[in-house]
């Protein structure tokens, strides 16, 4: 079993707050140029929830990626999803982000598992994760005031 990749980070802002700038707001902080399929040529991230929906990019040609599907949307304290961006669903892994109060602050909680599915480039993709999850929350604590 390969370990999930956990991050944390304090953003100071109420769990309401915290979980709609995650979600509605992802366009305006996610690291479009460098963590998404289609690269320079993304135009548009959306999170929209609820469970049961898809998360996905749009390229600049109007072509839609999907990068998972919603599995859990308890606004404002907990999401989970399957995440496969660029890959088929049969390579999914898990997410799960949390939002919890910390005084004037929040603490949001990503762990993101099941590269098992990945077959031979699970433990690659894990510590790539590892590093790029760190670059997407720091963006994400970033857009909040």
């Amino acid at each position: 079993m390969i370990e999930p990749v956990v991050k944390e980070v304090r953003v100071p802002a109420s769990p309401e707050v915290a979980f709609r700038r995650f979600t509605e707001g992802v366009g305006g902080w996610w690291p479009k140029a460098t963590h998404s399929v289609s690269k320079e040529k993304c135009r548009a991230v959306f999170w929209p929830g609820p469970a049961g929906s898809d998360l996905y990019e749009v390229d600049e040609d109007g072509n839609r990626h999907v990068w998972g599907t919603f599995s859990v949307w308890e606004p404002p304290s907990r999401l989970a999803l399957t995440w496969h961006p660029g890959r088929g669903s049969e390579t999914a892994q898990t997410i799960e982000i949390t939002f919890e109060p910390r005084g004037e602050e929040t603490l949001v909680t990503l762990r993101h598992g099941g590269f098992e599915a990945l077959g031979d480039t699970a433990q690659a993709a894990r510590d790539d994760y590892d590093q790029g999850w760190s670059k997407v929350l720091a963006m994400y604590r970033s857009a909040l005031p």
